[in-house]
Formats: structure tokens, sequence, C-alpha cells
């Protein structure tokens, strides 16, 4: 630390300097903290003894740095009790801008101050003035944003991983309300468990492009947006590709999920498909099974994006399911094998609901050959695909088929429905069985 300095010609106000005009730190300080209470709205909501103590504390600190700069001094130790004060008011939850607001009302305060005692023949020493007081609170607010920053980032990743702990336990089924209370997470009495598959960005195929820095960002802006829909309650353990979410059914009930995992798709700029299930705590880890596993038969059939709940593929489950069925249903395409281009054909066919004229466009071919390879396929499996019987088995067949072989590649014509970011339609690739009230 320096000794003082002469004042320096350029701030004197008055005859005196600048700074003799803010030397009663005390009572400046006590009177600048009631401006705050009365013109910075959240300074108000502060605890009384928030004001009294720290806040008032900290004024007066600022007030004796900016006296030690006009006198042309070092900072010394004042500065790092402000970036201190910084740091608790972030652990403390205090908004930033709220602090940046109190800090210029003070600057401006304190100018006003310096007005007040100047005379016609200071203009010249007041401009010096106000440029040396950008210079004081540029010092202050930097001060004041890297401490908060630092501290918040330390909070957050402490928060990030109380709730990664909490999930993880809640999935696993270890979660015990001792837990949950060393997370300062509040178990809610029950869940929606969100199974959530996230498809590539089409930039992550860019070549020119960091494909892993451009997936981060795709998650984080579905993170930021489940944080917006939900707040703090919604539990998630969440990578590029997908993972699962936990929503307590007093933040969200079923209704509302569909248009969440809509806004999660607009956010990610992907087509997110997801199913749901309804548990308590304890039967979480069940319901994420079987959230997931209905997601995986979403996959598998090449559905359209979206959200989907047990009651919505109800059939399809329950034609997986072991068994000779699904033994005999999953074999019932082999003859099949041979001709890659009827297996298509059946496929697209039941995906466009038996629309011959769509069928035939997206495959490229005539409708007489569409009818054609419709016979076709009839006489090597000996279940007709025009009538409504050999219909039922095959679109059985399909999805027995689906789940055994564990993928079905996409149709001719068919891409990955990317309309999400709103870049071309979404095309449905459905081989269950007819629709049941879901979206077309």
């Amino acid at each position: 630390m320096t000794a003082p300095n002469m004042a320096d010609p350029d701030l004197i106000v008055s005859g005196r300097p600048v700074s003799t005009h803010l030397k009663d730190t005390r009572t400046l300080s006590q009177r600048m903290v009631g401006h705050f209470v009365k013109n910075v709205v959240p300074c108000g909501t502060l605890p009384g003894e928030a004001l009294s103590g720290d806040v008032t504390a900290v004024t007066r600190v600022c007030l004796e740095l900016a006296v030690r700069m006009l006198d042309g001094n070092e900072v010394g130790e004042d500065i790092e009790r402000v970036g201190a004060a910084a740091a608790g008011w972030a652990r403390e939850g205090i908004p930033i801008d709220t602090i940046q607001h109190a800090i210029h009302e003070g600057f401006k305060l304190g100018f006003d101050l310096i007005l007040a005692n100047a005379t016609t023949q200071d203009h010249e020493s007041l401009v010096n003035v106000a440029r040396r007081f950008m210079d004081i609170l540029d010092t202050i607010i930097a001060t004041v944003s890297v401490a908060y920053v630092k501290e918040l980032r330390a909070v957050v990743s402490e928060h990030h991983t109380a709730v990664h702990t909490l999930t993880s336990a809640l999935l696993g089924g270890n979660s015990t309300s001792t837990m949950a209370r060393e997370c300062g997470i509040q178990i809610a009495d029950s869940y929606h468990v969100l199974a959530l598959a996230v498809p590539p960005h089409r930039d992550e195929r860019n070549p020119t492009l960091d494909s892993k820095v451009v997936a981060r960002r795709k998650l984080r802006r579905l993170q930021a947006e489940l944080a917006t829909r939900c707040g703090d309650s919604a539990l998630s353990l969440l990578s590029v590709d997908g993972g699962t979410i936990l929503i307590p059914t007093t933040t969200l009930d079923d209704a509302e999920l569909d248009e969440l995992v809509a806004q999660l798709s607009r956010a990610a700029q992907v087509p997110v498909r997801a199913s749901a299930v309804e548990a308590t705590p304890e039967r979480i880890p069940q319901a994420a099974d079987q959230a997931h596993e209905l997601l995986d038969m979403v996959h598998r059939m090449h559905s359209v994006s979206g959200l989907y709940r047990f009651n919505d593929l109800a059939l399809e489950y329950q034609l997986t399911r072991p068994g000779p069925a699904r033994d005999f249903l999953g074999s019932l395409l082999d003859p099949l094998d041979d001709y890659p281009e009827l297996l298509e054909t059946l496929q697209v066919h039941i995906s466009t609901n038996l629309n011959r004229q769509r069928t035939a466009r997206l495959l490229h071919v005539h409708t007489n050959t569409v009818d054609y390879r419709l016979k076709r396929i009839g006489q090597l499996i000996a279940f007709d695909p025009t009538q409504a019987s050999g219909l039922w088995y095959l679109r059985s067949a399909l999805v027995a088929r689906a789940h055994r072989t564990g993928d079905v590649p996409p149709p001719v014509g068919f891409g990955e429905p990317e309309n999400a970011g709103g870049e071309r339609e979404a095309v449905v690739h459905d081989i269950a069985a007819p629709p049941r009230g879901r979206r077309p």
C-alpha cells in the first residue's frame, strides 16, 4: 500500500480536493442504503439485518475505495473485500442486476453530492471527476462481476452434483429422506418418468464443424428449455443422445407433457422422441425401465417424434412379449428376406395407411408396380396384404420382426424427421396397428 498522494489539481471542487466531499463515509453509506431501499426495488425485500450490516458495510468500503482512488492511491485490501461480498451475494441468490444497479445508484448519489458543492468555475474539474468516477466504477463493477460469476459457477456445480446424486439414487431405488435433505431437494410424492431419445443435429454431420461442440450446444439448449418450463423441480440425467427426466406430477399434469416434448424439440432443433410412465418414488426404477423399453419400441418402428404413453403402445408392447406367438409373427416375413424391395413396399404401404398412390410416390414406382408387389407378397407368405385378415397379421409381424432384429431400416424415400427446426416435413414411419387417436 502506497502513501497518500497530494491532491490531484485536476480534481479540485469548491477549492477542496473532491475526495473531501465524500470523507464522511459512515453517514454517507447509511444515506445511500436508505436510497437503495427506496429506489432499487429488490433491495427493499432484503432482511433488516442484511441492510444494516453487510450492505451498509460494503457500501462504506466502496466509498472508502472511491476516496482512495480519487486521491490517487492504490486500492489495497478494499477491493478484495468488495469481491468477497459479491461472492457471498451470489451464494445467497441476490441477482447480479440488483447489485450492479445499486452500485450505479450509489455512484449517481455520490456524484450528485459533489455537484451540489460545485461552483460555476468547477466545470473543467467536474469533467475530470466524471472521468475518474468512470475508472472507479469500472474497477468495482469488474471486481463484483468476476467474483459473483466465479462463486455462482461453484454454486451451480454443487447443485448439479446434488441433483445428479439424488436422480441417480431415485433411478437406482436407493433414495432416502436423509439424502434428499443433504441435497437440499424435496422428493415429490409422484413423478412423470420420461425417457428421451435426442437424435443428432444436422450440423453434427457437417465436416467443417466440431460435432462434439454442436452436440453439447444442442444439449444445453434442451436443458435450458427444461429449466424454463419446470424450474428446479425437474431431475434429469441427460447426454447428447437423450436420457431420463423425472418431473413431479404437481409441476406438470399429464396433458402438458406433450407440449413440453414439443418445446424441447424446438429448443434442441431436432425431433425428440419420448415416452412417459407415472410412478411413485419407490417405483421409479421399474418405471424408467418400462419407459425406455417403450422408447426402444418407438425407435424400432421409426414412429414420428413426440410423446408416447403405454396406452399408445399397448398392442405393440404385448406383441413383443416373449413366447411362441412372437416367435411365429417375427418369422412370418422371413420369406421376404430374399426380396428386399417387397419388404420395403410392405413397410411403406402400411406406414401410409394403405394409400397406394402415396406408396408409389414414395417408392418412385407406378401404382401398378405396388399392386404387383403386394400380390407377390401374398403369394410368398400366404397372407394377403390387401385383405383385412392378412393385413392384421402383417402389421403384427412387422412389430415382432422389428423387436427381433433390433431395428428396421427406413424405407426408401424416408429420411430422419427434422421438422423440429422447421427445415423439412416430418415423415411418419409407423408400422404399427391402425392409429388410435395419435398424431398423423
